[in-house]
């Protein structure tokens, strides 16, 4: 794995998404959503089996959504936002680099 890259899994499309310690690190920061830091295990589950919906605005970001019990301050669901990139490959052709951004937690009726 990658340096800096805390994992990697399959969405249910067979996307290779990642997370790394610096995304980590702001998403769980205390001025963003520290209640995060004990859920990071529910957000690789998010990506491997949640819904996805595509921004209508970026249509490189794609938010997963799926439903917990036992959120923080009774929120519902867990939200990562992804964002669908490439990168070049050693002979120039476009290589899938696709990553968390965010991750946070919501109330969903």
């Amino acid at each position: 794995m990658a340096a800096g890259r805390r994992w990697l899994v399959q969405d249910r499309y067979g996307n290779d998404i990642y997370l790394t310690d610096e995304r980590w690190e702001h998403i769980t920061d205390p001025k963003n959503h520290p209640e995060m830091s004990a859920y990071e295990e529910q957000v690789r589950e998010t990506i491997q089996s949640g819904r996805r919906k595509q921004d209508s605005l970026n249509p490189q970001k794609y938010r997963y959504t799926k439903a917990f019990d036992g959120l923080a301050e009774g929120n519902t669901h867990l939200t990562a936002m992804v964002l669908f990139r490439f990168s070049e490959g050693p002979g120039g052709e476009p290589v899938a680099n696709s990553y968390i951004v965010t991750a946070y937690q919501q109330e969903l009726g």
